[in-house]
């Protein structure tokens, strides 16, 4: 067994079955894995729309979003959760009327974003409590998370789900080729707005979990992942959930035994998933490279 260096710090021993019994004897860490499980699977499936849809940059803006909105629910004294919903679904709401396309549609995604930032920096210029507030709204944390707001994002989380299995096949063709599926009668456009709300929906959920600044980490890196190892829908969506939540469940752990920041952890976690797809995928196509050699060897 580990000797403990800090008396006020959980160590882990070699009893595994002891240390999960132990660490799930806390109602907040109950709470957390619960919370990271519906956030990954959520992001997960929102996320690889977004990768295919080539909106990283939209939804980076709204993960911005959730700053100010986090920071003036802490400003104001109200519920977070209600912050993060508020301003993100507020900013996909702008960003979908005020964008056109191209150059245009990023120089509007890029201005929402900036002053998004500024109204952030504001509130917490005004916060007079503990630094702490902040930190944990930026970097994540999992003290903090309630049965109630497992509660809101389990129903958030259903309901983005859900209008994603109502639209996914024409959402699907608008994503690959939108000018054709715009030509046979899909509504491009109508679609598009829906999404951004929904992403929006699911940037408030992981920021609850990462913080505001590293919420690419299940938005994005599991869904670009598994886009490196499948191009196949269905399965590249359920690989990214299983990075996700990989992801997620990783760094709850390290961060209940470590100090540091949850979203430094999950981050981590989810860039080495993603560092070794990439050498899947490059040792891939080296042996698809040699195998016409050896035949023409052979030959």
């Amino acid at each position: 067994m580990l000797l403990a260096s800090d008396a006020t710090s959980p160590v882990p021993t070699w009893d595994l079955i002891a240390d999960f019994q132990d660490m799930w004897s806390y109602a907040f860490m109950v709470n957390a894995f619960r919370a990271g499980l519906i956030v990954a699977v959520v992001c997960a499936v929102v996320g690889w729309f977004m990768v295919l849809r080539r909106q990283t940059f939209a939804g980076h803006t709204l993960s911005v979003a959730a700053f100010p909105g986090a920071s003036l629910a802490v400003l104001a004294g109200f519920s977070t959760s209600l912050g993060y919903f508020g301003f993100c679904t507020a900013a996909a709401l702008v960003i979908a009327a005020l964008r056109r396309s191209g150059s245009e549609e990023s120089a509007v995604t890029g201005t929402v974003q900036a002053f998004a930032l500024a109204c952030g920096y504001l509130f917490i210029s005004l916060y007079k409590g503990l630094l702490e507030g902040p930190t944990a709204l930026l970097f994540g944390s999992f003290l903090g998370i309630t049965s109630g707001q497992v509660a809101v994002l389990a129903v958030v989380g259903a309901v983005v789900l859900g209008v994603l299995a109502l639209i996914g096949r024409p959402l699907l063709f608008a994503s690959v080729d939108p000018e054709v599926a715009a030509g046979r009668g899909v509504p491009v456009r109508a679609l598009g707005t829906l999404f951004l709300v929904l992403m929006g929906a699911a940037t408030a959920e992981a920021s609850q979990i990462t913080g505001t600044l590293l919420v690419f980490a299940l938005m994005v890196i599991p869904a670009a992942t598994a886009q490196q190892v499948t191009a196949r829908p269905g399965l590249g969506m359920l690989l990214s959930v299983v990075i996700g939540l990989a992801a997620c469940w990783a760094g709850l752990i390290a961060a209940y035994y470590r100090p540091y920041p949850l979203g430094f952890f999950v981050t981590g976690f989810a860039f080495v998933a993603f560092v070794l797809a990439h050498l899947y995928r490059f040792a891939r196509e080296a042996v698809g490279r040699r195998a016409p050699l050896r035949t023409g060897i052979a030959t």
